[in-house]
């Protein structure tokens, strides 16, 4: 078939963030906003511990019972509040890392995440952890894709050319 015909489609990547960690997200961030801003289609689904990064930082209590609800003082979710996962030390190691990457001028996770809205990743919480969390849309931030299922993601990471589980 002639090149001149043959209609090509836009890359795709997958990626499942399933942890709030600080050195976690970070890298999903950076090769999200990356792939996006080299043309890719970039969903991400938010999963487990994954699916607080999604949470509007000004938002502290969530849930409806009393699990819910100490599950969420004990892991504040939002960008603005993300740990290291190793080398934490008691929030010295976090606010390390943080100082490094100001002077370094590496952007950090809030400003990826608007990065990331802005150049069309699809945001796309988990709708079973979300019900396990007690979470509820007026949770999160802006501009994220309606909930989801494990099996849909399934079906987007099998038509990606990348998938990654961060």
């Amino acid at each position: 078939m002639d090149e001149d015909k043959t209609e090509r489609r836009q890359k795709r990547m997958a990626v499942i963030c399933w942890s709030g960690d600080l050195d976690r997200v970070w890298p999903t961030l950076i090769l999200s906003t990356t792939a996006a801003a080299s043309g890719l289609e970039v969903d991400i689904f938010f999963t487990f511990w994954g699916l607080r990064v999604l949470q509007r930082n000004d938002k502290r209590i969530t849930g409806v019972n009393m699990k819910q609800k100490m599950e969420s003082v004990f892991d504040h979710g939002g960008t603005d509040h993300l740990h290291l996962g190793k080398l934490h030390m008691g929030g010295m190691g976090t606010m390390m890392i943080k100082q490094l990457a100001k002077e370094y001028k590496v952007a950090m996770p809030t400003d990826l995440f608007g990065m990331a809205v802005d150049l069309g990743v699809r945001l796309h919480p988990c709708q079973m952890s979300m019900e396990l969390y007690g979470l509820t849309k007026e949770d999160f931030v802006e501009g994220l894709q309606p909930p989801i299922g494990a099996a849909s993601f399934i079906d987007m990471a099998a038509d990606a050319d990348i998938s990654l589980f961060i």
